[in-house]
């Protein structure tokens, strides 16, 4: 018969009870460090902005299919748009690299006002670092000189290309992303974009950034083919513009000369020119009503969004209370002691059975 290991609790209580001083060092040391981690972390804000996007009308069946949908969670729009890109999909579309890149020139200033710059500089010289990430942060530096992976683009860093960023903006990049958070709500569509930073005020002024790109990301793209057909409307608007004004001039020009004139041959190239004009003036008004359309067309696939919340500056830090961050490391400082105890006297308070 297999026998099974237990842990013999009164033993195990017994030697905690014998090593209390031991057990009140480990504790005693562990809220030291503690402290030292709270105290040495840089304050951090958070700052949330709320968006409901504007739905695409569908039919009754379909909306009301979905409407039933969403009551117990399920996201079923199907049939309801063309886009390519739904809220889903929004947190995907601000971590990619190019949303990213694009917050790197948004200026910002200091709460203190200090400090005014980009936010790519920002958070390359002016970010307070935690003072245990240094050692890190030093053999990091190391193994990058060691391997001399230098796969960014040659030259100056003056133009950001995100196909193939440098490692420091790489860097950069990815602290962003770390920074920003998005989330939809799958029944009301409510899009939550959340931006943490050290500074108040730069951590509001990120989240209403964030709020205006992904604003003019979705009116792009939304409008890409409205857009298109205008300037093809215009373009074409253009040419029978010009042509019927051709068209014009010419006709003007033979009938100022040829007032007198009644030979039949001149009085049918008249007609001939002023029917032309009048296919040229007709081409041009109804190339007119078209470029009107399209650019009713344009402003109808603009998306509209609703700013449920809009950004506002934090008044007190994001981060764990000092008290908390001691209790916890105690706790780990005991359990360690405890885990020591039991690997020390293991022939006194486990058991076979």
């Amino acid at each position: 018969m297999k026998k099974k290991i237990a842990l013999d609790i009164i033993a195990f209580l017994r030697a905690i009870r014998q090593d209390k001083w031991m057990m009140a060092v480990f504790m005693g040391l562990s809220a030291f460090l503690g402290l030292a981690v709270a105290f040495g972390t840089p304050k951090e804000y958070k700052s949330s902005v709320m968006l409901a996007p504007e739905t695409a009308t569908d039919n009754s069946l379909t909306s009301n299919i979905s409407s039933l949908a969403s009551m117990v969670g399920m996201n079923m729009n199907f049939g309801s748009s063309n886009d390519a890109i739904y809220p889903e999909l929004y947190p995907d579309l601000l971590q990619s690299m190019d949303f990213i890149v694009g917050l790197f020139p948004v200026k910002v200033t200091t709460k203190d006002g200090l400090v005014t710059t980009d936010y790519f500089d920002y958070l390359l010289h002016h970010n307070a670092k935690a003072w245990y990430m240094f050692p890190a942060r030093w053999l990091a530096s190391i193994v990058e000189k060691l391997r001399n992976d230098d796969t960014g683009p040659k030259g100056g860093d003056d133009k950001v290309n995100p196909f193939w960023l440098t490692r420091q903006q790489y860097d950069i990049a990815h602290i962003i992303s770390r920074n920003i958070d998005c989330t939809v709500d799958k029944k009301t569509s409510v899009i939550s974009i959340e931006v943490t930073d050290q500074d108040p005020l730069i951590s509001a002024t990120i989240a209403d950034s964030v709020r205006s790109h992904l604003q003019t990301f979705i009116t792009e793209y939304r409008t890409l083919k409205s857009r298109n057909d205008l300037a093809y409307m215009e373009k074409l608007f253009a040419e029978a513009h010009e042509q019927y004004v051709k068209a014009r001039q010419q006709f003007a020009a033979y009938a100022d000369a040829n007032q007198e004139v009644i030979l039949q041959a001149y009085k049918a190239k008249e007609e001939d020119l002023e029917n032309d004009m009048q296919l040229k003036y007709n081409a041009y008004t109804q190339v007119y009503e078209q470029l009107q359309l399209s650019k009713a067309k344009v402003q109808e696939n603009t998306p509209a969004f609703t700013v449920v919340q809009s950004a506002s500056v934090p008044i007190k830090h994001s981060n764990k209370s000092k008290l908390s961050v001691m209790l916890l490391f105690i706790f780990l400082g005991a359990m360690l002691r405890m885990m020591i105890l039991m690997l020390k006297k293991r022939r006194e308070v486990f058991i076979l059975e």
